[in-house]
């Protein structure tokens, strides 16, 4: 049993359409398949960082957070012959 599919439409600029026409022709595979394997891509890595998103909403809401001061000073040390530990919240 196949997946129910829709076909979506997008105007994209022609220098992006040509290199997904050089890729495809690369790969030996289809426009339609490389699009779809971009746009599946896209969209996990729009949902994982939504997710993290919420995560760090969450710490902060929590109190879970290291102070701006603490973080620089740490950075500040990583150039030194003596870095400091990693901050921990």
């Amino acid at each position: 049993m196949t997946a129910a599919t829709r076909v979506l439409t997008a105007h994209v600029p022609a220098g992006l359409a040509d290199k997904v026409d050089l890729l495809a022709a690369r790969l030996e595979r289809s426009r339609g398949w490389v699009v779809k394997q971009a746009l599946a891509a896209w969209v996990d890595q729009e949902e994982e960082r939504h997710k993290l998103t919420l995560e760090a909403l969450a710490d902060v809401d929590a109190g879970r957070v290291i102070d701006h001061q603490t973080v620089l000073a740490w950075a500040d040390s990583l150039s030194t012959g003596e870095p400091l530990p990693p901050p921990v919240a």
